[in-house]
Order: structure tokens, then C-alpha cells, then sequence
């Protein structure tokens, strides 16, 4: 056994010495293939990384390394509005008044004529269709006598006012001009926190800009309007902005951007401060966005259901941790369709059409989706004691709302 051993070690040690040898050799005559050789074995076979679960989930996949075709994709149908308006104001003059009592000469102030000045408020706004609808913020557009729309070719159109709808803060606009570019709309998925994000717009009259950022928070109220649902994204959005588009990692519009939360503290009436923030833009959901436009396109207002009362979230009880499902009343409407059915300040509303209401925000949505004319059933409490009442909807009453 010991002698077997000790052959298959010589046998091994020969060809090993063989190998050295010839090596040498290989040196000697051709350097440069040894070396070929050498690279070729010391490097090893990539690994294949396993896919990432879930890394293409509901048609998301791993984000570009730029976005330069999303933004050449969206960025020609937004447009800078420049809305201007004829303000009156009056000025203080200086005046010199003798005092009665000392005889002396007094400096004093009086208010000057009525005066106008021309304004020009920035904001920027979005193409819907190529025969050149264009929405945009009420707020940028309202008060004002005269519109001009740059387009990203550099074209000026004078803009006319379709309608406006101040319960969302928008406006439609219509210009006629050929050859327009229409935004691309996301197909109908909702905006999911996370997702990238590209805010286009005009801020501060500089010019068409693109900051990107994140889908931050969704279904945000700011009680700046009365059917809010904003999508939170902390994409730089600045005066000028207003109207313009959020669109996704593939240039599809999901939002209109609308509003920012103020950088520096502010003070209101009754000296509360809100603190300021960074990176806190809001936009308003394409889906709106389009509702709004389709119907003021068709009825040259937003045509909304109404019950016919105030409400307001059931207040937290003494001890609850959260607040009751449901609306409180506040309000009924003389002559409105909750008043023809009894229904009384205080009520308890809990469910609409079988469905329990969760807010007053979802109830509001509810009733602003439905028709005029429809029949509904609502449930509620009186006094602890469950009550039903069946009404036909009014069309809600449009404070602020114009059309042509």
C-alpha cells in the first residue's frame, strides 16, 4: 500500500515538473500569450443576481437612470399663462393742515383718487386635447380680463374661459390654435406612495422647469376647497406652478398641481402660528382634474348632487380614542331635499344607500357623484333612536362657478 502511494506521488511530482518546464518554455517564446492566459483564468464567471421579488410589481419596474423621455414625452403640452387684470387701488398723498389750537402747521396723510393698475398673475396649465382645452387653477385665472398661453414652441394664444369650478380650483380655458400637443393620461391606477414623480410648470416666471420627487401621501385634505383629495409630493412646486402637471416616470399626467405649505411660519387673525415646512406640494388627482373638464366642457358648469345641508365629522366622545363613522348636521337648507324629508339640525347621518359613511369628506364626495333627481336612503340617529329617510337629490348650488 505504502509503495503504491509512493508511485502515483512520483507519477504526479513528473508531470508537475513537466508542466513547470513547459511553462518556462511558453515564457521564453511567447510572453504575451502566457499572459492572455492568465487574465482568462483569473476572472470568474459573473454571478446572476436573482430578480428582486416583486421588482415589477402592477407594471412598475426598476426607475431610469433619467427621466429626459418622460419629460420630452409630457413637457409640450404644459403651458405658461400669464393672466392679467385691471385692479383699482387708491394711494396716501401727503397733505399740510393747520392746527386750530397751536396755529402750527401739521403733516398728515390723505387717501389719494381712485386709481387702476394692470396686474399679472403666473401660472401654468396643461393642454387635454389638440383642438385646445387647457386647464389650469381658478386661482391663476380669476379676475382677469385678459389670458395669454405660451406654448413649449413658443406660440402665443389669447385664451378664453370655458368655466371655472372654485370647489375644486380649477378653470378650463380653450385656445385656437393648430398643431397641439395633448398631455398623456395615466390609465386609470392611482397614484401610490413612493412612486417618482416629475412636477412641469412656470414657478416664479423663469421659465418651464422639472423637479422630481416622490409620491409622498395621497387623499390629503387642506380645507382650501370643498372636495379636496391631494396627492402629497415634495417635487419642488413654487408660485407658478400653480396648473401645471405631475406626471409619472412615464410623462402620463396624474395630477394638476395646486398648492404648496408655506416655508416660513405664518400668523393668522387669532395669532395661531403654522409652522413652515419644506417639500410639501400638493396636486390635484388627474381623475378629478378630467371630471371637472369633461362636464364644464359639456354643461359649461360642474353639475353635483346635494342634499341640502352642512355637516361636519361626529365629534370625538369624552374617552373615544378615534371619531364615530358617520356626519354630524349642522345645517338644513330651507327648501332643500333634506328639509322637504325631515331631516333636522343634529342628526346623526351613518349610511347612504345601505353604505355606512365614513366622514364628512366621503359623504360629501358621495353625494357630489351622483345625479340631480336621484333617490336616496339615509340612515340615521336622533336622539339614540334609528331613523330612515328617503329623498330625491337637488343639483348643489355653485357659488363662484361661471360658464360661457
Amino acid at each position: 500500500m505504502r509503495s503504491s502511494s509512493l508511485r502515483l506521488l512520483a507519477f504526479l511530482g513528473r508531470f508537475a515538473v513537466l508542466g513547470l518546464a513547459l511553462a518556462f518554455v511558453f515564457s521564453l517564446v511567447s510572453p504575451a500569450l502566457v499572459e492572455r492566459l492568465r487574465d482568462a483564468f483569473s476572472r470568474a464567471p459573473a454571478a446572476t443576481a436573482p430578480a428582486a421579488a416583486g421588482a415589477a410589481t402592477n407594471g412598475r419596474s426598476r426607475g431610469p437612470v433619467s427621466y429626459a423621455d418622460a419629460v420630452s414625452r409630457a413637457s409640450p403640452a404644459v403651458v405658461n399663462i400669464y393672466a392679467n387684470k385691471i385692479t383699482p387701488y387708491r394711494q396716501l398723498q401727503p397733505r399740510v393742515v393747520l392746527d386750530p389750537l397751536t396755529q402750527r402747521l401739521l403733516g398728515t396723510y390723505s387717501m389719494g383718487p381712485l386709481m387702476q393698475r394692470r396686474d399679472q398673475s403666473l401660472g401654468s396649465g396643461v393642454i387635454f386635447s389638440t383642438d385646445g382645452y387647457v386647464l389650469t387653477n381658478n386661482h391663476v385665472i380669476s379676475g382677469a380680463d385678459d389670458i395669454q398661453v405660451l406654448l413649449d414652441d413658443d406660440r402665443v394664444a389669447k385664451a378664453r374661459v370655458i368655466g371655472t369650478d372654485a370647489e375644486t380650483d380649477l378653470a378650463v380655458l380653450k385656445i385656437d390654435v393648430g398643431n397641439l400637443p395633448a398631455i398623456a393620461v395615466a390609465d386609470g391606477a392611482e397614484a401610490s406612495v413612493g412612486d417618482v414623480v416629475l412636477a412641469i410648470g412656470n414657478p416664479v416666471g423663469i421659465g418651464k422647469t422639472v423637479t422630481m420627487g416622490i409620491v409622498s401621501g395621497t387623499g390629503r385634505q387642506l380645507r382650501l376647497s370643498s372636495y379636496e383629495d391631494f396627492i402629497q409630493t415634495d417635487a419642488a412646486i413654487n408660485a407658478g406652478n400653480s396648473g401645471g402637471a405631475l406626471v409619472n416616470a412615464l410623462g402620463e399626467l396624474i395630477g394638476i398641481n395646486t398648492a404648496m405649505y408655506p416655508r416660513t411660519p405664518t400668523r393668522d387673525g387669532r395669532g395661531s402660528v403654522t409652522p413652515g415646512a419644506e417639500g410639501i406640494g400638493f396636486a390635484i388627482p388627474v381623475a378629478t382634474a378630467r371630471n371637472v373638464l369633461d362636464q364644464i366642457v359639456r354643461h359649461g358648469v360642474v353639475v353635483r348632487g346635494w342634499l341640502g345641508v352642512d355637516y361636519a365629522d361626529i365629534p370625538i366622545a369624552n374617552g373615544a380614542s378615534v371619531a364615530r363613522p358617520g356626519a354630524v348636521v349642522l345645517n338644513v337648507y330651507p327648501n332643500g331635499p333634506a328639509a322637504a324629508a325631515g331631516i333636522r339640525a343634529g342628526d346623526l347621518l351613518l349610511k347612504l344607500d345601505g353604505r355606512d359613511i365614513v366622514d364628512q369628506t366621503d359623504l360629501l364626495n358621495r353625494e357630489a357623484a351622483l345625479a340631480p333627481g336621484t333617490r336616496v336612503k339615509l340612515e340615521c340617529l336622533r336622539g339614540g333612536r334609528p331613523m330612515t329617510f328617503e329623498l330625491a337629490l337637488a343639483q348643489r348650488p355653485t357659488p363662484g362657478t361661471t360658464g360661457t
